[in-house]
């Protein structure tokens, strides 16, 4: 079969697989606040405006949890998956399991099915979410590979914007098919990635550790030879493959464990706390539960109506077009820089928003909003600020913690690891995300503005964890990588050999050396040829 060998071209297709997690989180959002939904999977009854109130809050919580739990189970099991069939047909097979769940949703009478078919659609997100930066790492060159791998957050983007307007669209049908149409076309993206992928070559890391040897040099030739094999590029990653396939198999067999040794487990560490630190921010709270917050912010209609989605909407394209700068830059900026930004911007808006709630708003009235996690109201110049401060906050999450967390934790490992490290560092993203899912709801109506305290408090500490331990690792070998967490080095902190906080971002020597434009005193310690694997391999 006709195999595309341009790398944009494989990475647009791969990252579909992105876009299912976006399209959950506004198939949900959108939703959730709509009369249509709440008077199916209705638990309260009527408030006295005759609206239903829809499923309790523990509920509703559970509800959304339900598609992260599926994801953590998804992701862990990828990294078995991806080693035993290959990252693309890894990816294939999440595709084919969020047909299912989506067929299962869509066709939901009651919440028990909700439940049971957000599971099924998670643990296909935590598939393809896990492995599509592991194929396409492995598949990039160095110099792209921040911009490759980010395409999986603005993918998660415009699965979110996309959604959300269909979902608005929808809103105006009367009856069910106001939610069950949009549960329905999600199955659309997975059935176009599953035939996608059809026509795109396997990692060539993935085929040497098969001994397949000959497709592995094909798919090189294919992407970075522009069909020729005797390309010196092509017989660079060829050798450099060929003596990691080598030591890999000099050692013992991979498994999860390995992770956990000495000389592994701070890079687990940070590649898995990148993903704990990137739920805690509160993003993907604000993005499922963003109508609970506008509505209590006095941008609902009284009558239940769909006003506060148009509204909820815009947030949705600032994340969208505020991620473009990352995909353009962030291998310029670095890793660390951006992180410690966007904790930074983070934690200031969150902040504001609990200042403004803690004193301008009131409790909410019985029966003035559809549910009880709406349990503040706030009005006037203060409601514009939240909803600004909410906007700005979204701003500040799209170039910075979106795209790096996922691009970050590839990096720290060396390929006999990657596929179950990234995976792992992936569940633990949903574990948290499950977590906070189910939070939210009773945490409004529990500690109310002090929900914002909290996050703001988390955005605080990933800030001084980024300073202090995450090295950077943009546009590194993996020789430098090894040195950076080398405890050997004299004067080295015991967990760290090179302190984070030292560590920068080689880039420009990296170009110029391609170039071969160093000078004698620019020249950096590795070698052209072993700085060519498409990720820090």
């Amino acid at each position: 079969m006709y195999k595309v060998g341009n790398i944009y071209f494989i990475a647009a297709v791969a990252v579909i697989g992105g876009a299912l997690f976006g399209f959950d989180i506004s198939s949900m959002s959108a939703i959730i606040a709509t009369q249509a939904y709440l008077c199916q999977f209705n638990q309260l009854g009527r408030n006295e405006n005759g609206l239903c109130m829809g499923p309790s809050e523990d509920v509703q919580g559970g509800i959304v949890a339900a598609m992260p739990g599926g994801s953590w189970l998804g992701a862990l099991i990828s990294g078995i998956l991806s080693d035993r069939f290959g990252r693309k047909t890894s990816i294939q097979i999440g595709a084919v399991i969020w047909v299912i769940g989506s067929v299962i949703v869509c066709a939901s009478v009651n919440i028990p099915m909700l439940v049971v078919g957000r599971i099924i659609n998670g643990f296909s997100v935590g598939i393809c979410s896990a492995q599509v930066p592991v194929y396409i790492s492995e598949l990039a060159p160095p110099s792209k590979r921040g911009r490759l791998v980010g395409f999986q957050q603005w993918a998660i983007t415009w699965g979110i914007l996309i959604m959300f307007f269909i979902c608005y669209g929808c809103s105006y049908i009367n009856g069910k098919a106001a939610f069950r149409l949009p549960w329905g076309l999600q199955a659309i993206p997975a059935i176009l990635l599953y035939l996608g992928l059809m026509f795109l070559p396997e990692s060539p890391r993935w085929l040497a550790k098969k001994d397949r040897w000959d497709e592995a040099k094909a798919v090189l030739t294919l992407v970075h030879g522009k069909g020729d094999s005797k390309s010196p590029w092509v017989n660079r990653e060829m050798a450099e493959i060929r003596d990691m396939v080598e030591f890999e198999r000099a050692n013992a067999d991979v498994s999860y464990f390995e992770l956990f040794r000495p000389n592994m487990l701070n890079r687990t560490a940070i590649g898995v706390f990148t993903q704990i630190w990137s739920q805690l921010t509160g993003m993907n709270v604000m993005m499922y539960y963003i109508t609970y917050v506008f509505t209590m912010a006095g941008l609902a209609d009284a009558n239940g109506g769909n006003a506060v989605l148009l509204p909820s909407g815009i947030q949705f394209v600032i994340n969208v077009v505020m991620t473009v700068p990352a995909l353009l830059w962030m291998d310029r900026w670095g890793r660390r820089p951006t992180l410690l930004v966007g904790a930074f911007l983070m934690c200031l808006w969150l902040s504001i928003n609990a200042g403004l709630f803690a004193v301008h708003s009131r409790p909410a009235r019985p029966g003035e909003f559809p549910s009880k996690s709406e349990s503040m109201a706030i009005s006037g110049p203060a409601a514009k600020a939240v909803i600004a401060s909410t906007y700005l906050f979204v701003a500040s999450f799209a170039p910075t913690w979106g795209p790096v967390s996922w691009t970050y934790p590839p990096e720290l490992y060396p390929l006999r690891l990657r596929g179950k490290a990234v995976a792992l560092s992936t569940s633990a993203n949903w574990a948290f995300n499950f977590a906070l899912a189910y939070f939210v709801p009773p945490a409004f109506v529990n500690i109310t503005w002090k929900t914002y305290v909290l996050f703001a408090v988390f955005c605080a500490a990933m800030f001084l964890h980024v300073f202090f331990i995450f090295p950077e690792t943009a546009n590194k070998p993996l020789e430098e990588v090894q040195e950076i967490f080398d405890d050997s080095k004299p004067g080295a902190i015991k967990f760290l050999g090179t302190p984070a906080w030292k560590t920068r971002n080689t880039r420009h020597l990296v170009l110029k050396q391609e170039r071969n434009e160093l000078s004698s005193e620019e020249k950096i310690e590795t070698p052209v040829e072993e700085q060519k694997g498409p990720l820090v391999t």
